[in-house]
């Protein structure tokens, strides 16, 4: 299938540009997915676990909850191709109101994630240059409204930002895993010191790896970033599958060959409680200019993350204003290819964020309402293969049900381990999600 040419409709709205393919699918998977995170929860994880071969373990069950969620959304994601990802599924098994709730603590999340991100990059610069005038808030908002400019470019302009940071990003920590291996020990063995397993009872020990899980799946999120784009992908039955699949295996494999340099780089005993262990490590490595370099690396992995964020809050938008849920001005679309309104919105709504420095209750409970998001798109696939089962699937999940059932169960289990160790922000995240349904009357009055 060829590139799908703009049309404008009666009210002026354009078409999204059917452009895209496995490459921006993996880029955009893999780029709005490995962060700062990857460089500080290793050390969390050691915390809780000191035991090499546990901890490596944890990382690739972390990996296969996303595998097991990505391939339950890809078939989400084939038979309903349409911009906006959770928000259409949930719509389609749940009505308008169960649409327009998951699609609202969608963009809320991933705005909020845009001021914190942006934030990070102001901090990592102003630690890098102390002389930038303005100090972290001006950066944070140059950031913005940078890759807003980039965004009101067009699509291509956008898809080739995340194509190449994530690029460079996947780069950089492969050399960072390189020369850990290489220069991280003196020892001319290969040796590995090995904390004792946790010997205090089945309950506590599982207690434990649920604790250190939660932080794990929180470093997977954005493991299903392909599924905002199958409207604007050239072959989504084909290209689905495998940028979703085979960003989350890389992904894998990114975290786990990070998981291992730093247990080699660095004594168990000292990337345990770590808040920032691979900065330890080049500190071992480059002395000095250790945690400057590694202050790089994360400002590097900062840039795919915030350009895929609001790559994927703008289609949000966009969705729930074509269906009517939202402002009908959001869901115009520049001959380029880019929902200006939606995605001016979704800039604006970060900057204001950061301006306000409001975010970090808003930071806190976002989790909560990531993995809320995964629920609704799970159950909306047992949901739709009941109700609806000759509706076409170019891809099946495999194994069904058993997979959905796992990220399922992972999921709630996350949640209400959450509600227990964060009650506070839990309430705030419940009462966030009530207030969907004034707004949600609100705006479908405004409509008919």
């Amino acid at each position: 299938m060829g590139p799908k040419m703009q049309t404008i409709d009666e009210q002026g709205r354009g078409d999204l540009l059917r452009i895209l393919g496995v490459g921006f699918g993996i880029a955009v998977t893999v780029g709005g997915t490995v962060g700062v995170g990857i460089l500080r929860t290793p050390g969390l994880v050691a915390e809780q676990i000191p035991n090499l071969w546990t901890i490596v373990l944890i990382w690739v069950l972390g990996g296969f909850y996303a595998l097991f969620g990505t391939i339950s959304v890809v078939e989400l994601g084939t038979m309903l191709p349409a911009a906006g990802g959770w928000y259409v599924y949930a719509r389609r098994a749940f009505g308008n109101y169960g649409g327009f709730t998951v699609g609202w603590i969608d963009w809320i999340a991933q705005s909020t994630a845009l001021a914190f991100l942006s934030t990070a990059i102001g901090e990592f610069a102003i630690a890098l240059f102390p002389k930038i005038p303005g100090g972290i808030r001006f950066v944070a908002i140059g950031t913005l409204v940078f890759f807003a400019a980039v965004h009101w470019i067009g699509l291509r302009s956008s898809s080739w930002t995340q194509d190449t940071t994530s690029l460079l990003k996947g780069i950089a920590l492969f050399g960072f895993v390189v020369v850990c291996f290489l220069h991280g020990r003196s020892d001319p063995v290969f040796s590995l010191e090995d904390g004792p397993m946790i010997s205090k009872g089945l309950l506590p020990m599982m207690v434990v790896i649920v604790v250190a899980l939660q932080s794990v799946i929180v470093t997977y999120d954005g493991w299903y970033s392909a599924i905002y784009f199958t409207e604007e992908d050239q072959d989504p039955a084909r290209n689905l599958p495998r940028s979703a699949i085979g960003g989350v295996l890389c992904i894998m494999g990114i975290y786990v060959l990070v998981n291992c340099a730093l247990l080699y780089a660095l004594p168990l005993s000292e990337l345990a409680g770590s808040k920032l262990p691979a900065a330890e490590a080049a500190q071992k490595i480059f002395g000095g200019e250790g945690r400057r370099i590694i202050t790089a690396l994360s400002l590097l992995s900062l840039l795919s993350v915030i350009n895929a964020v609001l790559l994927v809050a703008t289609r949000i938008l966009f969705a729930m204003s074509r269906d009517g849920l939202f402002f009908s001005k959001a869901a115009n679309v520049s001959p380029s290819g880019t929902p200006t309104a939606a995605m001016l919105l979704t800039a604006g709504s970060g900057v204001a964020l950061v301006s306000l420095g409001t975010f970090e209750t808003l930071i806190a409970i976002a989790s909560f309402f990531f993995v809320a998001v995964y629920i609704s798109g799970f159950l909306a696939l047992f949901v739709l293969r009941k109700r609806e089962p000759d509706l076409p699937r170019p891809f099946r999940v495999w194994g069904y049900p058993w997979p959905t059932l796992v990220a399922l169960v992972g999921s709630c289990a996350f949640l209400v381990a959450s509600v227990f160790s964060d009650t506070r922000n839990s309430v705030y995240a419940l009462l966030l999600i009530a207030a969907s349904y004034p707004i949600f009357l609100v705006m479908t009055h405004k409509r008919r």
